[in-house]
């Protein structure tokens, strides 16, 4: 009775295994996971799911023929595949190297912070460079004075900080302006969002000194704007009258401006922004905090697109600024695009820090890292502080330890002495054990070991990973095996070709069609000015050849329903299509055609490749059929659908 309860718990497991396969192709099966993981990356949007999964699953098996010829014509060992597969490997790979979960939680974090800008005033008590602990001290109960006034409510700020400087130690007060997440450190921009609107934070030491941050104001996030500007400079500390002379300069262009002159020319000959004037004044994309209070406040103003301030002063001397656009924060907290934006920063800021540490104790243990009983981390930072004292020394001298394992990891991988030494030579920046600076090389030493064992593994921890690799390697195989057996033998048959296009020609007619020339432009303004030019006859090409790449062109016949932006009536030109980057596209039509007009060869003939190509691809598609038996399993598929 047990032998038999036994054989029927096998049956059962085998069963349940077999019946999760929904085809197979000679002696290869995939799985219904295999499948819908694909299916569910690629599938259209349908209210017909049957008929859309059964032509995915003929697309899908028609793909694994292809591969599985691939494989055995070992493609996957060409030295091109191999590098492509590598390279993938390399710029995915450290996406995996997350705690996942708390990396939301900081992108969460993060978004909900960029929602708003937070205006500071900022208190700072330095400490000086060879500070003693009276100096200490003395900077520390400055900053608890400041810190005890403005809780009473002292207004006066700067009054206030002259009085503690004299009485107790030097101290001093400035209006930060706006800021927005990622426009401080981590922790100091917790500090910030984490004090209420009038609040005060209490003081906070940083290696310079005790610092104070009083929240004035918050406000919702102004998002990122493009701008131009023309400037109008003068000297530092220059005096009254030279001030007086610029600022009658800019006034002079402003008002040139207001009576139509191109904002792009004024700033090409009258700008003193050396990096910004032969690009039409125009500054890279910014958000708060990029740019002094005074700067951003006179920007902020400009309510529409195109307009364009009256000449105001900073620090730098005059400014006349055009805003270009405007983007605003998404409403929906779920927007994919901002979203991945924050995730973004979020890996490239030092916040992530928080997250790969507790991944690294979490892979620690999955890895199975022990370290060596024969050397304990005091051992290794006495031969690290030897050959930080003398880094011309070989790692390989040090037979005590350099050929020792001193790492071991679960599938009998080993780090050795020598690498621990070597990582010491490269990264010895005047280490000194006393001040603790090797047992932070240690540290960073054994995470990083960790780590690339990880990551040089991943395939055996991570299935998303693993599943990735496949995909990617696998559509690799597929373009070099459809490059040798479709598209170079279609593309290269030239009689066949026009065989082909003589027998099906009425295949190949125009729909409504015009000949055109196609813009796109850098911006709203360069397009308006290639319109004008156009009017007065100028060359389109010479109009895009001396444009310094802010304009691009292209003629051709093209079908009516193909061109990116529609004619109006017998308009010449089209409307602007506008562009989330700010660039613009328009059409200026030439000739109408009507539709049904016979494609000649050579207008046809990309058309004809690829239907031809079609035809190649399904003979020996039914060739791979047939030297690969493909079976579906209907029950499994039925299951489905």
């Amino acid at each position: 009775m047990k032998q038999f309860l036994i054989a029927a718990v096998f049956f059962s497991i085998g069963s349940s295994a077999f019946s999760q396969i929904l085809f197979t192709y000679g002696n290869n099966a995939t799985t219904k996971e295999e499948f819908l993981r694909a299916y569910n990356k690629n599938k259209p949007a349908t209210t017909d799911n049957e008929k859309s999964i059964r032509e995915y699953l003929l697309l899908y098996t028609n793909f694994k023929l292809k591969v599985k010829a691939a494989k055995e014509l070992r493609l996957d060992t060409l030295p091109q595949v191999k590098y492509d597969v590598q390279n993938f490997r390399d710029q995915i790979a450290d996406n995996y190297l997350n705690d996942e979960s708390l990396l939301q939680k900081l992108v969460k974090e993060a978004a909900d912070r960029s929602e708003k800008d937070i205006h500071l005033l900022y208190f700072s008590v330095p400490i000086p460079d060879k500070a003693t602990p009276a100096d200490t001290l003395r900077a520390y109960n400055a900053s608890k004075e400041i810190y005890k006034q403005l809780k009473s409510g002292a207004a006066g700020y700067t009054e206030m900080v002259a009085n503690v400087s004299a009485k107790i130690a030097p101290a001093s007060f400035a209006d930060a302006g706006y800021i927005t997440a990622f426009g401080l450190r981590y922790n100091i921009e917790s500090i910030v969002y984490n004090t209420p609107v009038g609040g005060v934070c209490e003081p906070f030491k940083t290696k310079k000194g005790y610092n104070i941050f009083k929240v004035v104001d918050e406000r919702i996030d102004v998002g990122k704007w493009k701008i131009a500007q023309i400037l109008f400079a003068y000297p530092p500390n220059a005096d009254y009258e030279t001030k007086l002379k610029v600022k009658a300069k800019a006034d002079s262009i402003y008002n040139l401006l207001q009576k139509g002159f191109s904002f792009s020319e004024a700033a090409s000959q009258y700008s003193d922004d050396r990096i910004t004037y032969s690009t039409g004044g125009e500054l890279p994309e910014f958000t708060t905090g990029k740019y002094n209070i005074n700067f951003e406040s006179n920007v902020f103003n400009l309510k529409t697109d195109n307009s364009i301030s009256k000449p105001f002063e900073t620090d730098f001397g005059y400014h006349i600024v055009k805003r270009l656009s405007n983007t605003g924060l998404p409403s929906n907290e779920n927007n994919a695009v901002f979203l991945m934006e924050i995730k973004q920063k979020v890996q490239l800021d030092p916040r992530i820090n928080t997250v790969k540490e507790k991944f690294v104790k979490e892979i620690t243990v999955k890895t199975g890292f022990k370290k060596s009983t024969l050397y304990s981390d005091a051992l290794l930072k006495a031969y690290a502080d030897t050959i930080a004292k003398k880094p011309a020394l070989d790692v390989e001298k040090f037979t005590g330890l350099s050929n020792k394992n001193i790492f071991y990891f679960k599938d009998g991988t080993t780090i050795k002495g020598k690498q621990w030494l070597q990582f010491v030579k490269d990264n010895n920046l005047n280490v000194d054990a006393k001040n603790n600076d090797i047992a932070v090389l240690l540290k960073l030493f054994t995470s990083q070991s960790i780590l690339n064992y990880y990551k040089k593994n991943l395939e055996n921890y991570n299935v998303d990973f693993k599943n990735q690799m496949q995909e990617f390697e696998e559509g690799n195989m597929l373009f070099e095996i459809m490059e040798r057996n479709v598209w170079s033998i279609a593309g290269a048959d030239s009689v066949k070709l026009l065989q082909y296009y003589n027998a099906n020609k009425t295949n190949y007619k125009w729909k409504e069609s015009a000949d055109v020339l196609i813009f796109n432009c850098a911006n709203e303004t360069v397009a308006t000015e290639t319109i004008a030019a156009l009017k007065n006859n100028k060359f389109w090409k010479d109009l895009a050849e001396k444009s310094n790449s802010l304009v691009q062109a292209d003629s051709g016949r093209y079908e009516i329903e193909q061109l990116p932006a529609q004619r109006e009536g017998t308009a010449e030109f089209s409307s602007f299509i506008k562009s989330t980057d700010r660039t613009v596209t328009f059409v200026k039509f030439i000739k109408n055609y009507p539709p049904n007009e016979q494609r000649t060869y050579l207008q046809a003939r990309g058309l004809v490749i690829n239907d031809y190509q079609n035809i190649v691809e399904q003979k020996w598609v039914e060739g791979l059929k047939k030297k690969y038996p493909l079976k579906i399993n209907d029950i499994i598929l039925k299951s489905i659908l």
